[in-house]
């Protein structure tokens, strides 16, 4: 059993993902076999994840089916055996995928400034750099993070999120790849065609002669640190020191709350652990499905 405030938000979270899939959710995880039509529903399959991660803190999928045997038995009596569970969650990383950017497009608070978005990425890491790699090889890469000075394989979650003064940014659009993958390719690749628009980011952004023509096409900007010079002479770094590190200081404050967004989610969801993930399909459930319960937290 479970207290009387939790069951309300059970119930409340399965009746949003039941008209979720009715509308959308559905034709991404359709099967084209006799078992059409499973006893326990992938509605109820996406609510017993969504609520143990959401309300329970419980982040792996054993500990999530073991929650759900112990305290939700009541709620699901088809709870299916451990192996059937990690099985059929495993054909849902899509439909979580779309959950996710639902919660994005529909639940945007109105403190958002639609003028200023900030830029980033984090890792989720599979395994240390000084191990060899065995899962999800085909999404997955040897990759540097700069924040914590380690190498690693994994993916890189990139975010663009909305400016919110005084609070934590909101997502606009994530985007996933893998850790080898430059967060100035993600963004020349997913987000430059975001017009009217300034984009605030580290110093891996810095590229003066494409964002000058991304002005002139998009009407939008990149501020980031400035970054040094190679072979400029030190009377000319003297000379710019006083107002480069005054720009860099004021693009680094605006640009730190979106830390928090990865913070938040990692505190939330333990995210950026996918050491217990033993297949791709796996990774991109363990990804996309640990953001959306992240943002559960906003509609409930």
């Amino acid at each position: 059993m479970i207290p009387k405030a939790k069951a309300l938000k059970l119930i409340a979270i399965y009746l949003y993902i039941c008209e979720l899939y009715d509308q959308k959710l559905q034709y991404s995880v359709q099967r084209y076999t006799n078992n059409d039509k499973p006893v326990f529903t992938d509605q109820e399959i996406m609510t017993v994840y969504l609520f143990s991660v959401h309300q329970e803190q419980r982040f792996t999928i054993r500990q999530i089916h073991t929650f759900a045997d112990d305290y939700l038995r009541s709620w699901f009596p088809n709870l299916p055996s451990y192996q059937a569970f990690n099985n059929r969650i495993n054909r849902l990383g899509e439909a979580f995928r779309l959950l996710a950017a639902h919660n994005f497009s529909r639940f945007i608070p109105q403190s958002c400034s639609t003028k200023i978005s900030l830029l980033d990425s984090m890792p989720i890491i599979t395994c240390s750099g000084r191990r060899k790699a065995k899962v999800a090889l085909e999404i997955t890469n040897k990759g540097y993070c700069a924040t914590k000075s380690i190498y690693f394989h994994g993916i890189k979650l990139h975010t663009v999120a909305f400016s919110r003064p005084q609070r934590m940014p909101f997502p606009e659009r994530m985007v996933l790849t893998s850790a080898a993958e430059s967060d100035l390719n993600v963004f020349k690749q997913e987000w430059m065609d975001i017009p009217n628009r300034v984009f605030v980011g580290d110093k891996i952004y810095h590229n003066k002669d494409y964002f000058a023509g991304l002005e002139t096409k998009t009407n939008s900007v990149m501020l980031t640190p400035v970054k040094a010079v190679k072979d400029q002479s030190e009377l000319i770094k003297q000379r710019n020191k006083a107002a480069d590190d005054l720009f860099s200081v004021a693009v680094s404050r605006v640009r730190q709350p979106i830390e928090s967004i990865f913070n938040w989610i990692i505190e939330k969801t333990d995210i950026q652990r996918a050491s217990k993930v033993r297949s791709t399909n796996g990774l991109l459930v363990h990804t996309f499905g640990k953001i959306a319960a992240a943002f559960i937290y906003l509609i409930f």
